[in-house]
């Protein structure tokens, strides 16, 4: 599958180096990253295939609208410091 270069551009600011990337699916026959997986962008080539440095210690690249992935979203902190709030406005009552 070929990108144009402004898919390419879009590609590398969705997917910047450090992104958490989790694998649902690789077409891939002879040895792909099992479903599930979680790993890291390392970076998005010119071609458009987002290489990754999986946990399993592999480092084999996804290909979008080939293979299944997903972001892997942390929690925030702000949302971390929302729960505090609360709870400690429910021991002040």
């Amino acid at each position: 599958m070929f990108y144009n270069e402004k898919k390419i551009d879009r590609l590398k600011r969705i997917y910047p180096h450090g992104t958490k990337i989790c694998c649902d699916s690789m077409d891939d026959d002879l040895a792909p990253v099992e479903s599930g997986t979680i790993g890291k962008v390392d970076f998005v080539d010119d071609s458009g295939q987002i290489h990754v440095d999986w946990q399993n210690g592999r480092t084999l690249a996804l290909i979008p609208g080939v293979d299944s992935f997903h972001i892997v979203r942390e929690p925030s902190d702000n949302a971390e410091e929302v729960e505090e709030q609360d709870d400690m406005s429910m021991q002040t009552v």
